[in-house]
């Protein structure tokens, strides 16, 4: 689903002289995450406490001791989730595989909050910021709710990563597209994907990939699982007919779009992420109607008013993940059924672990989901902003304009889509190409900047 399913996803949506700089830092973020969760951040989000048992409230049980996982005994060991262990059965898999589930679960994150900032966020910035934040950000929300941390402890549910993930990646985005700051004017304006048909394959890979991203988070095969797997599809494809229909009936342009229905299918699998395995086939259907319907208007008309027209969001992060993920989160609470088995008990008859919503009898459930959201809400503004507003003491932000004016020749020295002339004529044959009085393009500079001398001059060749 991250690689290379969002980086060919947010590859083609941005303009196409920011393909190679939105793949690289999708790259970069999901080899820099797992070099911190093998070495610190797995701890962290499903170890022990590290907080004293004395520590009052929340305090006491928000994040996981650090520690590496690298050595042959904690790679060979049967996986264990210490706080959890009393409330499932016995894992029959190594804590590597535990270690690496997770750790797809942690890199995929700052790859969604990543549309947030693409155009003009400072790529050395981001090697900084991705390992910070996962640390400070991620592993604490993954502890509240799925380590056995103060959330997990009262009962609410995030059944995939509705919260940990999604939610948080929309906020984290939101702050980080303010505090930035916004792409260039002209960019805003013509902000055109460059390739509908690599979006498809993005998304088609990440829609196949949530099978095992909500069908997995259970740890086990079985009656659960399949249920996820199926309530996933149902939901989403819920939610993209619903997009089509919103479009078609109170759209800009009243028509059916593909990058709606993208929005659509988007939403549809992050709302029912926190749910999959907790509500039944009726309950997936509606939450995809009433996530869609929300966000889409949220899409649409939220936009418009402050702050939200005010931050450069701009692949929509905030809508599609951050909204969507907030109410699928909430929904849980709704629509969770306690006849949906998380767990069953050893007759393998009996439920041995179920949950309920307000429809099955348990209204204090919606308020657990709301108290958990507020929690992730909070933590993720509050430490997103004082890590950049801490790093920007030392480095810039956002890239230089004139930097943002060329985009990936300037940053990388690389074009995801150079022209045939480009690359395939040399120097010395587009000097002897060139009429009369013409300025030869000399060898001198990088590739990036041979090729974008070329085209001032008005010569379609460059060095190769």
């Amino acid at each position: 689903m991250s690689l290379p399913g969002i980086a060919v996803l947010y590859g083609g949506l941005v303009q196409r002289k920011w393909v190679v700089n939105t793949m690289l830092m999708a790259f970069t973020a999901f080899s820099l995450v797992l070099v911190c969760w093998v070495l610190w951040e797995f701890k962290m989000g499903f170890g022990q406490s590290w907080a004293p048992s004395s520590w009052w409230g929340i305090f006491g049980s928000f994040i996981g001791k650090p520690g590496p996982i690298t050595g042959s005994h904690a790679e060979m060991q049967q996986a264990n989730i210490p706080l959890l262990s009393s409330g499932m059965p016995a894992f029959r898999f190594p804590q590597t595989t535990l270690a690496y589930f997770q750790f797809v679960f942690a890199a995929i994150t700052p790859l969604l909050f990543l549309g947030s900032v693409i155009g003009r966020m400072s790529f050395k910035v981001w090697l900084l910021f991705v390992p910070l934040w996962s640390t400070i950000v991620y592993s604490v929300d993954a502890f509240l709710l799925w380590g056995g941390g103060w959330w997990a402890q009262k009962g609410a549910l995030d059944y995939s990563g509705g919260y940990v993930i999604h939610l948080s990646a929309g906020v984290s985005g939101f702050v980080a597209a303010a505090v930035i700051g916004p792409r260039l004017a002209r960019d805003r304006s013509h902000a055109v994907p460059n390739n509908l048909p690599m979006i498809a394959v993005g998304a088609g890979i990440l829609w196949l990939g949530w099978n095992g991203f909500n069908g997995g988070d259970m740890y086990f095969g079985g009656q659960n699982a399949a249920a996820a797997v199926l309530n996933t599809n149902l939901a989403t494809a819920v939610a993209l007919l619903t997009w089509l229909i919103w479009d078609m009936l109170a759209g800009p342009q009243r028509k059916p779009t593909f990058l709606g229905a993208i929005n659509g299918m988007i939403t549809g699998l992050v709302a029912i992420t926190p749910a999959a395995g907790f509500v039944t086939g009726y309950g997936a259907i509606f939450i995809g109607l009433i996530s869609s319907t929300i966000v889409w208007f949220a899409w649409n008309k939220l936009s418009k008013v402050w702050p939200f027209n005010r931050v450069d969001d701009a692949l929509g992060v905030i809508y599609t993940h951050g909204i969507a993920g907030l109410s699928g989160g909430l929904l849980v609470g709704v629509f969770a059924s306690s006849a949906m088995a998380v767990y069953y008990g050893k007759d393998g008859k009996s439920i041995a672990v179920s949950a309920s919503g307000w429809l099955d009898g348990n209204p204090q459930q919606l308020w657990k989901q709301a108290g958990a959201a507020a929690t992730v809400i909070v933590w993720s503004a509050v430490m997103t902003f004082l890590i950049l507003k801490f790093l920007g003491l030392f480095m810039k932000l956002r890239a230089p304009d004139e930097v943002l004016e060329s985009g990936d020749l300037a940053i990388h020295d690389e074009e995801a889509y150079p022209t045939e002339t480009a690359v395939a004529v040399g120097v010395g044959a587009a000097a002897e190409a060139k009429p009369a009085g013409a300025t030869a393009v000399t060898a001198t500079g990088s590739p990036g900047e041979r090729v974008e001398a070329a085209r001032r001059s008005g010569d379609p060749g460059s060095t190769a």
